[in-house]
């Protein structure tokens, strides 16, 4: 049986192994949720679980070394990526229990007849997550914490290769003050997985991850009849249709794509440019990611680190290969050390080459130039997926239709990297079909009962 793995990405050494749990840890784990749920879940107050919540925030902040040390080794991001993560999953773990009131209070319904009606927001009970390695803290808290805020327990199943990370989130939970049970780590199969699914105790499950998996995950849980919610891959667009200042445009694109080594869903990966601005931006852009430093991911100096695993990599110059065998220009770049993979720009990308539609989730972006706002959109929509966005222009009535025709769940106009606990993250086609963060992902896995009372 396939263990859960600590493999330092940078080196290619197994510094830990953990074997995957039998089945009378899944039954164990399912009956400790579920006790939780019918136990102290439903008879705690929101006052109570936002106190705790907020608890697990502080310990983020407390153990800010240790939980950042973890992620440079579990999948090798750079240490002040590492700490960005943990300061970012605390402040967003911080926000449900500032928001308590608002996630979990009655909302009055103006009626017809007499009396009073409410939509009561009341949990469903226990649901499992299943995470990604990309941000082994960013992604947990989002789901986690604002669905034990609204009174859910949680069974966490997280990547192979991010054990550590795993198990010393849900210490945080149990040293916090919450009950075994409101949150169980598993380092389960994908087969256990589906026993999860499928057990009626379970009534919900999360995937972020890749389209294959939520597409896999998605089927099970219609199968058995349960809510799924569903954060996927994206390959975004970055348009620069006008601007003052060309250095700041190259630097929000360059400080976005290769935020944690280029791995994030939500990344820009398509960069569409007018043509008046293309040449200009080209340069500016090829030579800032051929500046960018790749190395060990706890020295200062380095901008990225390696990719997460070998396979990454070998996929990765996998497809950069292809993109050039079918004709496409490598600018800078494509070269794999092991791990590492450099800064990669492609440009004279058509849309019968492969890359056109796949996502690259790495260091590699692509270029393309445009003539005008509706050459811009359509390229841009031409995608399967629809996370995010990113517009440039000077113009507001031109940044305010462009964010009505961009098909994502995000829109950015003149900024990256911009995410915040209360903005609600999400995409939409292959992208995802729910909300994470903000006040709507507390909206997810809950019951919103009707109570309608008589005069």
């Amino acid at each position: 049986m396939t263990a859960y793995a600590v493999v330092n990405p940078a080196t290619g050494e197994t510094l830990a192994t953990y074997p995957t749990m039998t089945d009378a840890e899944v039954e164990e784990a399912l009956a400790k949720a579920e006790g939780a749920y019918r136990g102290w879940s439903r008879n705690s107050t929101p006052a109570e679980r936002a106190a705790l919540i907020r608890k697990v925030a502080e310990l983020h902040r407390e153990r800010r070394d240790e939980l950042a040390a973890i992620i440079v080794r579990e999948m090798g991001k750079p240490l002040s990526h590492a700490y960005g993560e943990v300061d970012f999953a605390a402040d967003i773990t911080e926000y449900y229990a500032d928001q308590i009131d608002k996630i979990t209070g009655d909302t009055p319904l103006d009626i017809l007849g007499e009396g009073t009606a409410v939509v009561r927001r009341a949990p469903i009970g226990v649901l499992l997550g299943i995470m990604p390695w990309n941000f082994p803290y960013y992604q947990v808290a989002r789901f986690a914490a604002p669905n034990i805020a609204v009174g859910n327990t949680i069974i966490l199943k997280h990547a192979p290769q991010c054990p550590e990370s795993a198990a010393a989130i849900e210490q945080m939970y149990l040293d916090a003050g919450f009950p075994e049970g409101a949150y169980v780590n598993v380092y389960a199969t994908n087969e256990q997985a589906a026993d999860f699914i499928a057990d009626p105790r379970v009534q919900g499950v999360s995937v972020t991850g890749s389209e294959r998996a939520g597409s896999a995950v998605a089927a099970l849980a219609g199968k058995h009849l349960k809510k799924v919610a569903l954060e996927l891959g994206g390959s975004d667009p970055f348009i620069v249709m006008s601007t003052d200042d060309m250095d700041a445009v190259v630097a929000g694109a360059l400080e976005a794509r290769m935020d944690n080594s280029g791995q994030s869903c939500n990344a820009p990966k398509r960069f569409i440019i007018i043509d008046s601005l293309y040449e200009e931006f080209a340069e500016k852009f090829t030579a800032a990611v051929a500046g960018t430093v790749a190395g060990d991911p706890f020295a200062e100096g380095s901008d990225i680190g390696p990719l997460s695993s070998l396979l990454a990599a070998e996929r990765l110059q996998a497809q950069v290969d292809r993109a050039v065998e079918q004709g496409a220009t490598l600018v800078t770049g494509g070269v794999r050390t092991g791990a590492f993979y450099s800064p990669t720009v492609l440009a004279d990308v058509t849309k019968d080459m492969d890359v056109y539609k796949e996502e690259l989730f790495g260091p590699a972006s692509t270029l393309y130039k445009v003539s005008s706002e509706e050459e811009a959109l359509e390229l841009a929509n031409d995608t399967g997926y629809g996370l995010g966005s990113y517009v440039y222009t000077t113009d507001p009535e031109q940044a305010d239709r462009m964010a009505n025709g961009i098909d994502a769940g995000m829109v950015y106009v003149n900024c990256v990297l911009a995410d915040s606990p209360e903005l609600p993250f999400g995409g939409v086609k292959r992208s995802g079909t729910s909300r994470e963060m903000g006040l709507l992902a507390a909206d997810e896995f809950v019951n919103k009962k009707l109570v309608r009372v008589a005069p």
